[in-house]
């Protein structure tokens, strides 16, 4: 590692990043928030999925200020960040056979929706069943991964394929296999992933160009306010009664 500290050093791998993610992903990114403003233009519901820290990101977009108020997350018990105890069983069950098919049948996808699946690795069986099921339910998949993944290390899927696969257009995250920036002689390990920074980025992207899409076209995005500003509340209570059968986060 050369001459800065540590902060310096990381501010510097991720900045390099979203600069990569930012010109090489620009003609993806487009077909994606074109993808999703298609979608919501039809009458479709958007939905967004990650598993273990993936799913940081897919939250990030989910009943957000500033944010479509169409995006739902499809949830999936155990394996959404770190809410269970251990943690490792989270990990476990993106391994697991057929739980991504039982999600998907109890999920209000349908024919016609959009569904994006976040997966740095896109090498478990949970996100590649995901892609699969939800492509053959008449759902189009847009694929948050690394590239670099399916390139350098084995599926862990029965069908030796990863996310990347089964996807109507794929953003590519440009993360390192084991998504750690940083090595010091003095540490055994490399540390400090950038994943969550980048792929939260690409996402807010992809959003914005919903919204502008479908301005361009003449219809409202329906945009959630923050309820901390003056009339926030007003705002997004209109939206969701609007929008009320495409919003599945609230009852």
């Amino acid at each position: 590692m050369s001459d800065g500290t540590p902060a310096d050093l990381f501010f510097d791998a991720a900045i390099g990043l979203l600069q990569r993610v930012r010109e090489e992903e620009a003609e993806a990114i487009t077909a994606a928030g074109t993808l999703l403003a298609d979608t919501v233009a039809a009458g479709g519901r958007l939905f967004a999925f990650g598993a273990g820290h993936s799913s940081l990101a897919a939250q990030d977009v989910v009943y957000r200020a500033g944010g479509l108020a169409l995006m739902n997350l499809l949830a999936v018990p155990g394996v959404v960040g770190v809410d269970v105890t251990p943690a490792t069983l989270g990990s476990a069950l993106e391994r697991v056979d057929g739980l991504a098919s039982a999600v998907l049948d109890s999920s209000p996808l349908r024919a016609g929706d959009a569904l994006v699946i976040i997966s740095l690795s896109g090498r478990n069986a949970l996100p590649v069943e995901m892609a699969l099921g939800a492509r053959a339910l008449g759902v189009r998949v847009i694929g948050v991964t690394s590239v670099a993944y399916a390139t350098e290390t084995s599926s862990r899927h029965s069908s030796g394929t990863f996310l990347r696969d089964h996807c109507d257009i794929v953003l590519d995250s440009k993360i390192a296999i084991g998504d750690a920036e940083l090595t010091l002689d003095t540490i055994p390990a490399p540390f400090a992933p950038a994943s969550t920074v980048v792929t939260s980025a690409l996402m807010q992207a992809v959003m914005a160009t919903t919204a502008a899409t479908l301005a361009d076209r003449g219809i409202e995005p329906p945009l959630l306010r923050s309820g901390n500003v003056d009339g926030g509340h007003d705002w997004n209570g209109r939206v969701m009664t609007e929008y009320g059968d495409r919003i599945f986060y609230r009852h």
